[in-house]
Order: C-alpha cells, then sequence, then structure tokens
C-alpha cells in the first residue's frame, strides 16, 4: 500500500497520508495513527489461493489467517429486520480482492439497508440509493462476504467508528488501516446528506478525494467540517446503542477490538 487512509475531524485532526516507501508523513497527521488508505492497491494476504467466479470480476477468496488476534463474540447474529427481504450472497464466503470496481447492478424501485451484525449487536443502516457509485460498490461487497469477522480498528469516542479493513483478518497489526478491495470510487457529494448527527455512514479515504474502496465510518456525534470532504452514503436507522458498546480502539495498539460477525444487504419496495 502507497499510502496511508486516516478518517480525521477537520481541522483539528486533517485527513493525512504517508507514504509507506519514504515514510513521509502530512505535518497535519497525528503522530499515533497507522491507517492507511481504503482500496489504492489488491490487498494481499498469503491465503489468497481460490478464484471465485463472480460474473464480472475476477475475485480471490480470503480465509482470516489463523494467528489472527482474537476476538470474543457476545452477541450472536440477529434475524433479518421485519419488513425486509435479504438478498441472496454472491459467495459462500469472504472474497476479499478485485480487479475492477463493480458495474452498477442497483434495482429500480427497491430501497437498499445493510445490516450489519456485530459482536456488541446488530445495527441496520439504510443506504442512499442516490448515492450510486458508492452503495453500488458496498452492496458488491457485502453480497460477497467482504466483511464478515472484520474489525473495527479504529474507534474514536465521540467522533467515529471506522472499519472495512480486510487486514484486519491478519495478525500484523501495524497493517490495519492499509487495506483495501482492489479498486477505488470517486467521492460522491450530494449537499442534501451530511454529517449532522450521530450514526451517519461516511466512505472512508486517503488524501485523494477519489480513493474510496471498502473501508467506512459511521459518525458517533455530529461532525459538520466533514461535509462536502468525504461521501455520505447512509444512516443507522435501527440499533443505533450499538455503535456506543463498539470498544474504543486504535490500531495498531494491543487489546480485542470489536468486530462484525458479518455484513448483509436487505430490501423493500419504496
Amino acid at each position: 500500500m502507497r499510502k496511508t487512509l486516516l478518517i480525521a475531524l477537520l481541522p483539528l485532526l486533517l485527513l493525512g497520508c504517508r507514504d509507506r516507501d519514504s515514510g513521509a508523513a502530512s505535518t497535519d497527521t497525528p503522530t499515533n495513527s497507522t491507517s492507511t488508505p481504503a482500496g489504492t492497491d489488491t490487498a494481499q494476504n498469503g491465503t489468497d489461493t481460490d478464484t471465485a467466479d463472480t460474473g464480472t470480476d475476477t475475485a480471490t477468496t480470503d480465509t482470516p489467517a489463523t494467528d489472527a488476534p482474537a476476538t470474543e463474540t457476545a452477541v450472536k447474529p440477529g434475524p433479518v429486520p421485519s419488513g425486509y427481504t435479504r438478498v441472496e450472497a454472491l459467495s459462500d464466503k469472504p472474497v476479499r480482492s478485485f480487479d475492477r470496481e463493480p458495474e452498477l447492478a442497483l434495482e429500480d424501485g427497491q430501497d437498499y439497508a445493510a445490516v450489519v451484525d456485530t459482536s456488541e449487536g446488530q445495527m441496520v443502516i439504510d443506504l442512499f440509493e442516490d448515492v450510486p457509485t458508492t452503495v453500488n460498490s458496498f452492496v458488491w461487497l457485502a453480497r460477497h462476504r467482504f466483511y464478515d469477522d472484520l474489525l473495527f480498528h479504529r474507534v474514536i469516542e465521540g467522533f467515529v467508528v471506522q472499519g472495512g479493513d480486510p487486514n484486519t483478518a491478519k495478525s500484523d497489526r501495524n497493517a490495519w488501516g492499509q487495506g483495501g478491495p482492489g479498486y477505488t470510487i470517486p467521492l460522491e457529494v450530494r449537499t442534501k446528506y451530511n454529517f449532522d448527527e450521530k450514526g451517519i455512514l461516511g466512505m472512508a479515504r486517503a488524501q485523494d478525494p477519489n480513493s474510496g474502496g471498502s473501508q467506512f465510518y459511521i459518525t458517533l456525534a455530529p461532525a459538520s467540517t466533514l461535509n462536502t470532504q468525504y461521501t455520505v452514503f447512509g444512516k443507522v436507522v435501527q440499533g443505533e446503542d450499538v455503535l456506543d458498546k463498539i470498544k474504543k480502539y486504535e490500531a495498531p495498539a494491543e487489546g480485542t477490538p470489536s468486530k462484525m460477525l458479518g455484513v448483509y444487504i436487505v430490501t423493500k419496495n419504496k
């Protein structure tokens, strides 16, 4: 990974990038951060050996390393939320590496949501279909079980819960925050959506505005300084209390972060 990805409160904690080859870091990047870019390169994991036929992309399955840090499963996955229909998965095990951005496949007339089962409980996040590139990518990844068993590698009290890095399936904590799906997506700003309350879903990125990937964050409080700087593409509509239960953690610190047991997509008619 050539650049580092960091989601930070502006202007007090500016988004910063670090070049791993040169070691040079932005002076605005907190010195204790090791977060890095989402999706600028294909995440490497020594277990990526099987090829999955996805129909539009070449993808590799990714089995979490056996020496990955143990996490306690405090809560079992919840049921499919009432009123929604679960969308069929495209893979029976996690696929975490793609060679290009997926083609647009959102169905007209459908209200999409993501069910995020975590070690602390279940959240339902309404996805904003009028932010199509970002939502389509997130849906694509979730349907390939990309997020299953990944950790929340950056959780800052009063700010954000961040996850979605495939590197958290590996034991090297210095690499947490550096992973992505193998492609990037552009910034999508809709002025009607802002980080004006708790529970807003945003797309993480590196210094380049068009460097979104798989990493996402959910606000723990209003963060208006992020407005127009990051893509807003959803909002927690059920289980907001779960956000407060996710363990405070910043990689590469020791400890046992909270994890995503699974993320899947549901729909209902608009």
